[in-house]
């Protein structure tokens, strides 16, 4: 073994430049540190990358995932090292080595965070970093029997979706529309999807878990145990440990479920409708979920209009459908054309905006169709209905922007009749509607950027009358820091509040004492990773002032 060892590290050692004596040294140090901390041998050239010894390979890992440009700019602080997990014993070593050597670890399962804190920093002094990347951790086995299935962080939410529908057609889960998103993080901030309304969030969703916490040791829901456990369905990722698995509760859905889109110009009637719709969206049969999509378009005449799209799903056949929005929703004037019958994999696909050509298995590539750009988002909770004229100024703000979108996606049902303290996401009882306001471009100039960035700040800035308020309510898995940020691993208390509050509310004071008891050193931190507070915390959840 030893000679087997010293092999290896002559090979990694020739890989490396003299020139480059600092980072060398660290992920020398890191890949001899992994090899003896694991149980099987690791193929160098499959699960370790260095923009030193290969910048082709190293960028093409680092972008594999990334869904948003703006975080692979050159000013962004990219990793010294990517090490892609092979086996969940990769994923302890890693722990085990990042703390000897006093490396920040940084953590990516699917690399959609809006941020991008998952694999780049946004750290004004250096902070040095390797990645551990999990995307091969994706094995998934359904049991229908049990109506559950574990699955492990890498693995996509489409390729989750497939599994299950390819063991049965009336099965299914209640988590994202995005299908190239990675479960791990997806569901530590709560995980909404078309089926919210009738079976709450992927988070609400879950029976147990497999994590690496930050002394490498690997733990199930009992081990955990039950503060731990209820952190990380919805506490935010990147705080707590890393999660290797999820067991999640599968769902009941009709072999044949209902889809349509109907869309709706300012010419033919968009502000009238969407002023209906923040009337019913949340009170409509909790069978039905009728988001808006709102991008602009051009009108009859030429001239650049806003579009409100309205997309469904309904968990039954065209019949019911139309009886329940003649009743609730008649402004929108749906009609038995505009309806397609198909099962739930088939609406995993439509609801995706996929073409109507692909195929489920599709899924399995773990990838989206729609190209990286470079964007900027931002989200609210609307508690109480934009008045018209509200309506009205919001489109002429939107009408500014070259490529801006805004959707619109109701609540209701399930979702208020779950306590806010359930999990740590808390934004139930009396929400309508969460709108996120998303606005992209296609080049990588900073005045370019500077410009949309600015210009989506001032419609955020602008429905900010209208929104809820003490706190104003933010999404945590659209990370947004405009709401502030960590500046280094010894994060403040009240100041990660100001952002916490808008995240997690009133459970934010019960998240940080899980997090000061659980990694009292604060291992697992980033940009907006929850802090730890400046005393212990005892066994029973109780702080111990030393």
């Amino acid at each position: 073994m030893a000679s087997s060892i010293s092999i290896i590290l002559s090979s990694f050692i020739f890989l490396f430049s003299a020139s480059c004596a600092v980072s060398y040294t660290i992920q020398d140090k890191f890949y001899q540190c992994i090899t003896l901390h694991s149980d099987r041998s690791i193929p160098f050239s499959t699960a370790f990358f260095t923009p030193t010894s290969n910048a082709t390979s190293f960028n093409s890992v680092l972008n594999s995932t990334a869904q948003n440009l703006r975080c692979l700019t050159t000013s962004q602080q990219k990793p010294l090292l990517i090490f892609t997990a092979l086996i969940e014993s990769h994923v302890q070593a890693a722990v085990i080595c990042a703390k000897e050597l006093k490396i920040q670890l940084r953590v990516r399962s699917g690399g959609h965070d809006y941020e991008g804190l998952s694999y780049t920093s946004e750290m004004k002094r250096s902070v040095p970093f390797i990645l551990l990347d999990l995307a091969k951790l994706r094995t998934i086995k359904v049991d229908i029997e049990d109506n559950s299935a574990w699955v492990q962080a890498g693995a996509t939410i489409g390729e989750v979706y497939y599994r299950i529908a390819e063991k049965s057609k009336t099965h299914g889960y209640p988590a994202g529309l995005c299908t190239s998103l990675g479960i791990g993080g997806h569901i530590t901030g709560g995980a909404y999807g078309p089926m919210m309304r009738k079976y709450g969030l992927g988070a609400d969703n879950v029976v147990d878990a497999r994590i690496v916490d930050a002394s490498g040791r690997v733990l199930d829901r009992d081990l955990m145990g039950q503060d731990l456990f209820w952190a990380i369905r919805g506490g935010g990722g990147g705080s707590f440990g890393i999660l290797l698995a999820w067991k999640i509760r599968l769902v009941p859905v009709p072999s044949t479920v209902t889809v349509f889109t109907v869309a709706k110009t300012l010419e033919t009637g968009a502000t009238k409708v969407l002023n209906k719709w923040q009337h019913v969206a949340d009170k409509i049969d909790e069978d039905l979920f009728i988001r808006v999509i709102i991008t602009t378009a051009n009108s009859t005449k030429g001239k650049k209009t806003v579009q409100t799209a309205y997309q469904a799903l309904f968990l039954g056949k065209t019949d019911r459908l139309l009886d329940v929005m003649n009743h609730s929703f008649p402004e929108l004037g749906l009609t038995r054309k505009d309806c397609v019958e198909m099962s739930w994999i088939e609406s995993v696909i439509y609801i995706a905006g996929y073409p109507s050509n692909i195929k489920p298995e599709f899924l399995l590539q773990g990838k989206s169709l729609s190209p990286p750009v470079y964007f900027k988002a931002k989200s609210d909770f609307l508690r109480v209905p934009v008045p018209v004229t509200g309506l009205e100024g919001m489109w002429k703000k939107f009408l500014q922007e070259n490529i801006p979108m805004m959707i619109w996606n109701p609540y209701g049902g399930m979702m208020g009749k779950i306590s806010e303290s359930s999990i740590p996401f808390p934004h139930r009882k009396g929400v309508i509607c969460k709108i996120q306001y998303v606005t992209a471009w296609l080049d990588g100039d900073k005045k370019s950027a500077d410009k949309h960035i600015n210009w989506i700040r001032g419609l955020y800035e602008y429905m900010g009358t209208f929104m809820s308020k003490f706190p104003r309510e933010a999404y945590v898995n659209y990370r947004d820091l405009d709401l502030g940020m960590n500046k280094n691993a010894h994060s403040n208390f009240l100041e990660a509040s100001v952002w916490g509050k808008k995240y997690f509310k009133n459970n934010y004071d019960r998240l940080v004492l899980v997090k000061t008891k659980v990694d009292p050193d604060n291992f697992f931190w980033h940009e907006q990773s929850l802090p730890i507070l400046p005393f212990k915390v005892g066994q029973d959840g109780k702080s111990l002032i030393h």
